[in-house]
C-alpha cells in the first residue's frame, strides 16, 4: 500500500506528512477547501466535501487504500463503493456503530465496559422520570458531528434542558454527570495481523469542553494503566480494527474508570506522540493502514506536557511573536496548522514541551509541578492579558 486516500484535509492529516516521506508512502486528499492545511503536503488533491461518497470514488481511483481524517462521513454511500473492492481502513462496520453517540455509548456498555449512566431522548418517553433518576447536572451531546465541546452541554435544571430540547429531542443524548477527578486517555493502534498497540495513558485537561493540554504520561497506579489498556484491547479487537483510535475515559474521585467517547482516527491526546515518542501516532497509523508492521509507541524522554494553541479572536494573524516567542522555551516543538483564519476556540497549531528526569522527580506534570509551570509559561504568552 503506497498511496493512502485521506478523506479531510485538517491539521490531523497534515500531521502525517512526515510520516509518510519517512515511508515511502504517497498521500492523496479529499477535502473541500485549497487553504485546508492538508492540501500543501497532499501528492494529489481531491476538492470535495468529506461526505461526498462520489467524490470519495475518485479518490478510490488514485490510491491503494483509504483512510480517515474525521468522522463526518457517509457510511451508506461509502458502502456501496465498499462492495465495489475499495479498501478502507478502519474498514466501514467498525466506524458504523461509533458514529452516533448513543450507539457508540450502547456498543460500548453490550461490550461490558464501563461508561456514565445514558439515555436516548425520543418524544415518546418521559424525560421527567430520566431525569429523576440521573439527577441534575445532567450532559447532554449531540449524537451526531459534535468535536471540540461543540453539541455538549451542562444542564443545570429542567428549564435550561427544554429550552434545548426545542431542536429536536431525538437529534440528543442525555447521560449522568460524573464528577471525575481528572480526564484521561489513550492512543491505541491495531495491525492488520491483530497486532495491538498502546501508548502511555496521559491525562486531558479540558475548558468548555475543548482540550487545553495533554501530560504524558497520567499520574495513575499501574492497575489503572492495565485497566485502560484492557479496555483499549476489548474495544479494538471487537470492532477488528485497522488503524488508531483515541480513547478518552474519565477517572472519578473514588478510582472508578470510565469511557467517555471514542475516536476512530488519529486524535489531539496523540499529538505528544510527535516529538516524545519513538513511533508518532500519526506514523503508526499509516503503518497500521499500509499493512506495515506496528513501532514501538513508547516515550523517549521521561514525560511530555502539550499545549493546544487556540484562536481567542476573529482575525487573520499568524501570530509570528508569539510563536517566536514559545519556540525559545527549552525543549519546546511548536507544530503551526497553517489556518488561514483565526476565530475562538479553533485549534490552530499546538507546542509540546519534552521534560526530563530531573523534571518529573521535582513534582512533574502535575499539580504546582514543572509541567504546570511550563503550560502556564506558554499560555501567558499565547493568550492575551
Amino acid at each position: 500500500m503506497k498511496r493512502v486516500g485521506v478523506i479531510g484535509g485538517g491539521q490531523l492529516a497534515w500531521m502525517m506528512a512526515d510520516a509518510a516521506q519517512k515511508l515511502g508512502v504517497e498521500l492523496i486528499i479529499q477535502t473541500p477547501n485549497e487553504d485546508d492545511p492538508a492540501v500543501s503536503i497532499a501528492q494529489e488533491i481531491v476538492f470535495a466535501p468529506v461526505d461526498d461518497a462520489s467524490a470519495t470514488g475518485i479518490l478510490a481511483q488514485k490510491c491503494d487504500v483509504i483512510t480517515f481524517e474525521n468522522e463526518f462521513v457517509n457510511l451508506q454511500a461509502l458502502s456501496v463503493l465498499a462492495q465495489q473492492g475499495v479498501s478502507f481502513r478502519p474498514r466501514l462496520e467498525a466506524l458504523a456503530p461509533l458514529l452516533d453517540k448513543y450507539h457508540q455509548r450502547c456498543y460500548l456498555r453490550d461490550l461490558g465496559l464501563p461508561v456514565p449512566q445514558f439515555f436516548a431522548l425520543d418524544e415518546a418517553e418521559n424525560i421527567k422520570s430520566k431525569i429523576e433518576y440521573l439527577g441534575f447536572p445532567v450532559v447532554l451531546k449531540s449524537r451526531r458531528h459534535g468535536y471540540d465541546g461543540q453539541g455538549t452541554f451542562i444542564i443545570q435544571d429542567f428549564a435550561s434542558l427544554e429550552q434545548k430540547l426545542t431542536l429536536n429531542q431525538s437529534l440528543f443524548l442525555l447521560e449522568e454527570f460524573v464528577p471525575f477527578e481528572r480526564e484521561l486517555a489513550i492512543i491505541a493502534a491495531r495491525s492488520v495481523e491483530g497486532e495491538i498497540v498502546t501508548y502511555p495513558v496521559v491525562e486531558t485537561q479540558q475548558e468548555q469542553q475543548v482540550c487545553r493540554r495533554v501530560i504524558a504520561p497520567a499520574q495513575i497506579t499501574p492497575n489503572q494503566v492495565a485497566e485502560i489498556q484492557a479496555i483499549a484491547h476489548t474495544l479494538l479487537n471487537s470492532l477488528e480494527v485497522v488503524g488508531i483510535f483515541g480513547i478518552e475515559l474519565f477517572l472519578s474521585a473514588d478510582g472508578k474508570i470510565l469511557v467517555n467517547e471514542i475516536a476512530p482516527r488519529t486524535h489531539n491526546s496523540g499529538h505528544f506522540s510527535l516529538d516524545a515518542c519513538e513511533t508518532s501516532q500519526f506514523e503508526q497509523h499509516l503503518r497500521a493502514v499500509c499493512g506495515l508492521p506496528l513501532g514501538n509507541p513508547a516515550l523517549q524522554c521521561a514525560g511530555a506536557v502539550m499545549v493546544n494553541l487556540l484562536g481567542y479572536e476573529n482575525s487573520h494573524s499568524d501570530y509570528q511573536s508569539q510563536r517566536q516567542q514559545i519556540a525559545e522555551i527549552p525543549q519546546a516543538h511548536l507544530h503551526w496548522y497553517g489556518k488561514t483564519q483565526s476565530r475562538p476556540g479553533r485549534k490552530l497549531g499546538h507546542v509540546t514541551v519534552l521534560l526530563d528526569n530531573q523534571n518529573i522527580q521535582s513534582g512533574s506534570a502535575y499539580g504546582n509541578g514543572v509541567g504546570a509551570a511550563i503550560a502556564h509559561t506558554i499560555e501567558s504568552i499565547w493568550y492575551p492579558r
